[in-house]
């Protein structure tokens, strides 16, 4: 019995660290230690050839634009999303009829697969029949090339991920909406707040841990962008929304360079673990200062 109860978490924890260890552990080992090789993917053999792959990876003109472009789509997405989340959970929180027909609705561009949603998307990009240009047409106004002007192109892959996955951001802030005792908003309006100093000087501060969570997950998740850019653009026009991952795919899947491949993997796996660390000391100070 005293063997059981020493081992028994331990041995729970067993099947999930083992499972970590074989998924996330041993792959990240092995891109650290690819990153510092020249690998030769058909031979199967390597040669050790230190930082020569970072040398080479940041005097690469196509991964500097693509880390460019990477950081203002992840950059211009998230706060935006986050944005529009804190605008449409206030609306939410109110309560007023259909809202549970609205809060379905808005959720439904964030259940649809991103292949789905990119073939939506690709339609109403569409030049001469798409939805866009022809509210635009109606408006008097010129249609656009969206996804083929280097100008647009990126622009409206953000538009297609704020579409998709600002409802994701809503449900987080509304979630800490829903979390304030109605005491505290009741005690601010007695104390004669009106409804923008209630929101500014009470309500914003109290959700500040729900925006910093739904902004920490949507950079992240936008930093990583692959799926939307293979499925609309391939990177183009020319190199106007190469990605990160884009990149990373054709080094190592296309002209199987995984050495370089895996260095770039490196720089990513960094730059996101910067900003999580980031945001996280930013909740943490927070905390400690209430």
């Amino acid at each position: 019995m005293h063997f059981d109860a020493r081992w028994q978490r331990w041995l729970l924890l067993m099947p999930a660290a083992s499972l970590l260890l074989l998924l996330t552990l041993y792959p990240i080992g092995q891109m650290l230690f690819y990153s510092f090789n020249q690998v030769n993917y058909a031979a199967g053999s390597h040669v050790w050839i230190g930082l020569d792959n970072y040398r080479q990876l940041f005097a690469d003109w196509f991964f500097t634009t693509s880390l460019k472009n990477t950081l203002l789509f992840s950059v211009g997405s998230s706060l935006l999303q986050v944005l529009l989340g804190v605008l449409l959970a206030l609306l939410l929180y109110r309560h007023f009829p259909g809202r549970q027909w609205v809060l379905s609705l808005l959720i439904y561009p964030m259940m649809i697969s991103t292949l789905v949603c990119s073939a939506i998307w690709r339609v109403w990009f569409h030049y001469d029949f798409g939805l866009l240009n022809n509210c635009l047409t109606a408006l008097g106004l010129m249609p656009q090339q969206w996804l083929s002007s280097p100008r647009l192109a990126l622009p409206s892959l953000m538009l297609v991920d704020i579409w998709q996955w600002t409802p994701m951001a809503t449900l987080i802030i509304l979630a800490g909406l829903q979390a304030i005792p109605k005491e505290v908003l009741e005690a601010a309006q007695s104390d004669g707040a009106n409804g923008w100093k209630r929101l500014w000087y009470v309500t914003l501060p109290l959700i500040r841990q729900p925006i910093m969570l739904a902004l920490l997950l949507r950079s992240i998740d936008t930093f990583k962008l692959f799926d939307k850019v293979y499925a609309l653009t391939g990177g183009g026009p020319g190199y106007a929304t190469e990605t990160l991952s884009l990149y990373i795919y054709q080094q190592g899947f296309k002209f199987f360079n995984l050495g370089l491949a895996s260095a770039g993997a490196v720089v990513m796996l960094l730059v996101a673990g910067t900003m999580s660390l980031i945001y996280a000391w930013q909740l943490l100070s927070k905390e400690k200062a209430a």
